[in-house]
């Protein structure tokens, strides 16, 4: 059932966040919970998810065939956003936010620009034109989590910030 959630909103039904990332989800578990949290998302947000083909990397110690994976997947997620307002890279590298201070990044920015797109790269990260085109970059951690599990963890804290922003009872 991954895919486009059509909400009928009491909140702000004219704000929608797409997540593309690379490659789809194989375990149960992972997707019954981005399912379930797709669905408490969608009283407040349109939301989407989007899955790209992820490459596959023929000998992972060769740095050219690594980059190339990046560039091939790099080029389904551009493609996928391309025309959108406003982007937004999960990378590792990057700042970090508490919760509360992720809602008031992600509903700042839905307020200014109503539609803001979201990407999770393969295995290797994103590639470095992705990067280029990005508007901005957050990191969910400096933990590494597999791409399907930051998936899950990027979509509980977008229902939980959207808990915050409505100063409704979840965040602790």
């Amino acid at each position: 059932m991954l895919g486009a959630l059509s909400s009928v909103s009491p909140f702000e039904v004219e704000m929608k966040i797409k997540l593309v990332k690379v490659g789809k989800v194989k375990d149960i578990y992972l997707k019954e919970g981005i399912n379930e949290y797709l669905k408490r998302i969608t009283p407040y947000i349109d939301i989407s998810l989007v899955e790209v083909k992820e490459e596959s990397v023929n000998n992972p110690l060769d740095n050219s065939e690594i980059e190339r994976c990046k560039k091939l997947e790099g080029d389904r997620l551009l493609k996928e956003v391309r025309g959108d307002r406003y982007i937004i890279a999960l990378d590792l590298q990057k700042n970090e936010y508490t919760s509360e201070k992720f809602s008031d990044y992600l509903y700042s920015k839905l307020e200014e620009y109503n539609s803001v797109s979201f990407l999770i790269g393969g295995s290797y990260g994103l590639s470095d034109e992705v990067k280029s085109v990005v508007n901005d970059s957050i990191s969910l951690s400096k933990f590494t989590f597999l791409h399907d599990m930051s998936t899950l963890i990027f979509l509980e804290q977008v229902y939980r910030a959207s808990k915050i922003h409505h100063h409704e009872v979840y965040h602790k």
